[in-house]
């Protein structure tokens, strides 16, 4: 077995260019938000329209996150994101809270993401299978980040072609009514529309993902700032596309009642044989954003151990792989995709990202003008966004996501308690 080093000593190595950093966060976005986000947000929307400009305020949202993220990162080629960011801009506690809030929350993420694979491929056994993705690409992860970003690329290969083939078969199927796109389904207003811009902002989320494999990216003062925007534009795109059909086609009320709104658009466009199709490009566009999800939360996994707000075990480098951290976080995920439930999941999860972000914003403030700081607009319209969308999610999620904020401050407080010296 290769021998373990420590981190301290030996850097990560640099593989990933601009197209495998743009992959990594398309494997991320575009996966299996898509073809489940739509429909309880357009619960929350009540109408078509109310819909698409929740669409476009989670885009904006997203926009400044990303905008600040990339000017952050370019500065801070580390791995961890907004954990090294916020500590190095803000101080250590913040740099803490944004790491403990990604952890948490991306790893209840990774068990959602399992559960989808399993619900969608194998329904009477989805726990089963969501264990056992876990554990397959866990085990990818831990072979190198390369072997990573081209399995990536596979998935979300496959995953657009799927996205193609409904919204082509939606458009063209005869079914399809641009007065949808207006209509009014159970009511809008502008908490709904905040609520469904918060739902959909999950499945946007993903280009975090560039920024935490900031040491194994080559040129990162170049390749981070071109990935990310990149990344989140292409990603914007696909997502409007889905939205247009899946209103044209299902209408919003239609579309808030459906747990599989692309398998019943293509089913109502007249192309029933597409349903399946769509359900294996739901599964597969899943494990594309499970992969993605465990390579970035064993990251900032990686760096908090660094600095011992996690085991400084977990720093440990295998043949140049964050192998331990990706264990641990894979063994975690395991047990949530186990016994947890996949609402739950994935409103927690939300919470823990908006606040990640928030962080991220507060952090870009402090760049100054010769490092790149984009307009204070932006990371103020960032983390304002963040936090009425954050406030927008169900009680319980909002809940649950203080009650483990709390906590992680908590122990963050008793740890300098106990390494103050005497």
């Amino acid at each position: 077995m290769p021998p373990v080093t420590n981190v301290k000593e030996q850097a990560m190595a640099r593989r990933l260019g601009v197209g495998d950093a743009v992959v990594v966060g398309l494997g991320a976005m575009v996966g299996a938000g898509v073809f489940g986000a739509f429909g309880p947000a357009a619960g929350a929307a009540g109408a078509g329209g109310t819909l698409l400009g929740a669409l476009g305020l989670a885009a904006v949202v997203a926009y400044c996150n990303a905008t600040s993220s990339a000017r952050l990162a370019a500065r801070h080629p580390e791995s961890g994101g907004t954990y090294v960011y916020g500590r190095e801009r803000l101080g250590p506690f913040w740099g803490y809270l944004a790491g403990w809030s990604f952890v948490a929350g991306k790893t209840a993420s990774c068990a959602a993401m399992a559960l989808t694979v399993g619900h969608y491929a194998w329904p009477g056994h989805a726990r089963v299978l969501a264990v056992a993705a876990v554990v397959g690409l866990t085990t990818v992860n831990c072979l190198g980040v390369r072997k990573s970003a081209w399995l990536t690329r596979l998935i979300v290969a496959v995953t657009l072609a799927v996205l193609a083939a409904c919204v082509v078969a939606g458009l063209t199927g005869g079914h399809a009514d641009a007065g949808r796109l207006t209509a009014t389904g159970t009511g809008a207003s502008a908490h709904g529309l905040l609520q469904a811009a918060g739902l959909l902002f999950f499945a946007f989320a993903g280009y975090a993902r560039i920024a935490t494999l900031g040491e194994e990216v080559r040129d990162p003062a170049r390749t981070i700032p071109r990935a990310i925007p990149l990344a989140l534009g292409i990603t914007l795109l696909v997502y409007a596309a889905v939205a247009v059909t899946l209103l044209a086609v299902l209408g919003p009320a239609a579309l808030a009642h459906s747990t599989a709104p692309l398998a019943d658009a293509v089913r109502a466009a007249g192309a029933p044989g597409l349903a399946p199709v769509a359900r294996t490009g739901a599964a597969v566009a899943a494990l594309g954003s499970l992969l993605a999800l465990l390579l970035g939360v064993s990251r900032t996994t990686l760096a908090m151990s660094r600095d011992r707000h996690l085991p400084h075990a977990l720093s440990a480098l295998t043949a140049g792989a964050p192998v331990r951290a990706e264990l641990a976080v894979g063994a975690v995920a395991t047990v949530l995709a186990a016994t947890t439930d996949l609402r739950g999941a994935i409103g927690f999860s939300s919470f823990g990202v908006l606040l990640y972000y928030a962080i991220a914003n507060a952090s870009a403030t402090r760049l100054t003008p010769a490092e790149h700081r984009p307009p204070l607009a932006v990371p103020a319209v960032g983390a304002l966004g963040c936090a009425a969308l954050a406030a927008s999610l169900p009680a319980s999620s909002v809940l649950s996501g203080l009650a483990v904020t709390a906590i992680g401050a908590a122990l963050y407080a008793v740890r300098r308690r106990v390494r103050r010296p005497a």
